[in-house]
């Protein structure tokens, strides 16, 4: 094809298509060639100091002796002495005062975040609204009460829920009649007398309470007095989807109780207990990081 070649004078490889498409034979530009001896000698240099090629289980150390866990660890040291102060004052401070401090609270609040993702969203919500039947962190009922220290306790030593099953203690009238009247209740009614003389011959108020608001009494100081009963006066219900049918289902099968298939499941774990591994303490959470996270839930709800 060469002695046919178009274009004799033109520095080509004699290959043409259509009449005048052809495939020249120029060096690359000057620029370029530098740049790709550049990039070899790169390679050499950086395989000499860094780890790189594969030899065995390991890799050629390098004459730096850089590794990604050295850099992880200088990485974490940097943002732990960043820290430091804040977490000291944490340490040493009440809860009261680190949310009196808005400097410190706002710290509290975006470390408790992350620690809130980690151990309670999928339970919980990321916002606090609660998973399908696991109670709402976001509205101001609370079933053990909102104050910080009950909700440091509830972190720490978890909550198991207790109601004993009715399904053999009371009639089917009975039963109906309560899962009726618990309805009227959370619809803001008063609730019928006849209801009321149900609650309190079935001694349901032990729980519950005289006013069947889940409070046993009310301290001096405002904390209250409850067994993590629920209140039956408000509109929230503790398991979906509430109403008649759900009430009917709790008061027959109870919560948690043992040998009753169908009975709720209503169990927090223990985040502070502290358990021996091969002679060593372990705890899930540190007491810093429940008092954080119990700030942070106060905060979501209000606290109380």
């Amino acid at each position: 094809m060469a002695e046919n070649n178009p274009f004799p004078g033109e520095n080509n490889t004699g290959h043409v298509w259509d009449d005048n498409l052809r495939e020249l034979s120029n060096p690359p530009p000057r620029w370029w060639m530098i740049g790709f001896w550049l990039s070899l000698l790169f390679v050499v240099v950086y395989t000499t100091l860094y780890p790189s090629w594969p030899i065995g289980q390991q890799a050629t150390p390098g004459l730096l002796g850089w590794t990604q866990i050295q850099e992880f660890e200088r990485r974490v040291a940097q943002v732990e002495a960043r820290r430091a102060p804040f977490e000291e004052q944490i340490a040493n401070l009440s809860a009261e005062e680190i949310i009196a401090d808005p400097g410190l609270l706002q710290y509290t609040l975006a470390s408790a975040k992350v620690l809130y993702g980690d151990y309670c969203a999928a339970c919980h919500g990321s916002g606090g609204q609660g998973n399908p039947s696991y109670p709402v962190l976001a509205d101001d009922d609370w079933l053990y009460g909102g104050s910080i220290a009950r909700i440091k306790e509830s972190i720490t030593n978890g909550r198991r829920g207790a109601m004993t099953a009715h399904a053999d203690l009371l009639t089917e009238a009975e039963v109906d009649a309560l899962s009726t009247w618990v309805v009227e209740l959370a619809e803001g009614g008063e609730g019928s007398a006849e209801g009321w003389d149900l609650y309190r011959a079935k001694a349901c108020n032990a729980c519950h309470g005289e006013a069947a608001d889940g409070v046993l009494a009310t301290l001096p100081d405002g904390e209250i007095v409850t067994v993590g009963a629920a209140n039956l006066t408000d509109g929230i219900w503790r398991f979906e989807p509430g109403g008649y049918e759900s009430a009917r289902h709790t008061i027959l099968y109870g919560v948690n109780q043992q040998g009753v298939p169908q009975t709720r499941d209503a169990v927090m774990p223990a985040f502070g207990t502290v358990a021996r591994v091969d002679d060593v303490e372990v705890r899930k959470l540190s007491p810093e990081d429940i008092k954080k996270l119990a700030i942070y839930v106060h905060q979501l709800g209000g606290g109380s």
